[in-house]
């Protein structure tokens, strides 16, 4: 099935994958924080409204990409043959 936490024991090849991937997810999901913390503090100064949007955009944005590099493991994982967890969500 997508997204089972057993691929990350798979073999070395899958530990490594999860590693890096695991951590590509934190370091997105730490920079959309930290951007939606800036625009929020740059939205006390009208000043700087403009700059705060595009923060928010951008933070946005990161956001989506955190559901995209799970998929992209798990396909990784499925060209790597890992194709029994998918068959079974299939049936």
């Amino acid at each position: 099935m997508f997204f089972s936490p057993d691929n990350r024991s798979r073999s070395a090849r899958h530990l490594r994958l999860y590693a890096y991937f695991e951590l590509a997810y934190t370091v997105t999901d730490f920079c959309a924080a930290a951007l939606f913390l800036a625009g929020s503090l740059l939205f006390f100064s009208e000043a700087t409204t403009y700059a705060a949007t595009w923060l928010f955009v951008i933070g946005s944005v990161l956001f989506g990409a955190r559901p995209s590099i799970k998929l992209v493991r798990e396909l990784i994982y499925m060209r790597m043959g890992d194709y029994e967890d998918v068959a079974q969500s299939l049936k």
